[in-house]
């Protein structure tokens, strides 16, 4: 009996001694583990091939551009609009005019290998003009739907704005805190509000950020917003109560927005109403009576 003790004992005491070891010794490993599931590694995201093809589609239109000389007229109002865009990338003018210079190369090529210029000498004309127009009205069309998305996205960035200067938030920190909540809902505005806020960390004035907020964006509503702001600044006013005042004058004007385009539906309809339901109507009621009319006149003009 007393052997059978000692012998589970000692059993039990180098068990524990060996669990105690395995525990020290794998420690480090097993704190490692934990701190990757609570801390997981940043994983860079993986270029796709549709990626890479943009990229070296960029690269080369980059290096077409800059063989083309820019005129010093048209360079601010171009590079205004890219920025409006969203493009603010230095060599982005580039790639536009690499663009322009692509298309009215492949344009004229196909005018060419066709035989279109032999029919009609105009045809190159052509190829170059829209060659060198169809870039800009793409730009022209983004620049639209990127002002049109933040036009959408004021009214709910003036409300939280009202609430967070409201609830005792200063004006930076509230537009600060508005791009953050913004970030999913709107991404457009909810970047320009953040590059307002890291203009105004480097040094620029408030006043001058605003200012050129407005120009980037190029929208009335936020050039409105703009002065509205620097009057407020400059005169001390109540910002919450003339944020509230903007807000209700801002809503105002959306819904007057939608009920412009809801009346120009009855004029957009009178086109298709004429042209592709009423002959397809007059068909359907007309035809079977004209129909039965030829037949009994037939047989009276017969004889």
């Amino acid at each position: 009996m007393i052997f059978a003790v000692t012998a589970v004992t000692f059993m039990a005491i180098v068990v524990v001694v060996m669990g105690l070891v395995y525990a020290f010794s794998t420690s480090g490993a097993i704190a490692e583990r934990l701190s990757r599931l609570w801390n997981p590694p940043a994983v860079a995201p993986e270029t796709t091939f549709r990626e890479k093809q943009k990229e070296r589609a960029q690269r080369v239109l980059s290096d077409i551009g800059k063989l083309i000389p820019a005129s010093t007229k048209t360079l601010p109002r171009s590079r205004r609009m890219m920025i409006r865009a969203g493009y603010r990338r230095p060599e982005a003018i580039q790639i536009l005019r690499g663009a322009k210079a692509v298309l009215i190369l492949g344009l004229l090529s196909a005018a060419y290998f066709t035989d279109l210029y032999r029919q009609n000498q105009f045809v190159l004309v052509f190829a170059v003009l829209l060659g060198f127009m169809l870039p800009d009205f793409w730009l022209s069309r983004r620049v639209r739907r990127r002002q049109h998305r933040i036009r959408l996205a004021m009214p709910d960035a003036l409300d939280l704005l009202v609430v967070c200067v409201e609830a005792g938030l200063g004006l930076d920190q509230a537009i600060l805190r508005v791009a953050q909540e913004l970030r999913i809902a709107h991404p457009i505005l909810s970047e320009e509000l953040q590059l307002l806020i890291m203009e105004m960390r480097v040094g620029k004035s408030r006043i001058d950020a605003w200012h050129e907020l407005a120009s980037r964006t190029g929208v009335d509503d936020i050039k409105t917003l703009v002065s509205m702001l620097v009057q407020t600044e400059r005169f001390g006013t109540s910002v919450a109560q003339s944020l509230r005042v903007h807000s209700d004058n801002l809503r105002t004007k959306r819904r007057q927005r939608a009920e412009e385009q809801a009346a120009k539906t009855s004029v957009k309809m009178v086109p298709v109403l004429v042209f592709f339901i009423f002959p397809a109507l007059l068909m359907v009621i007309l035809g079977p009576a004209v129909i039965t009319m030829v037949r009994q006149m037939l047989p009276l003009l017969a004889s």
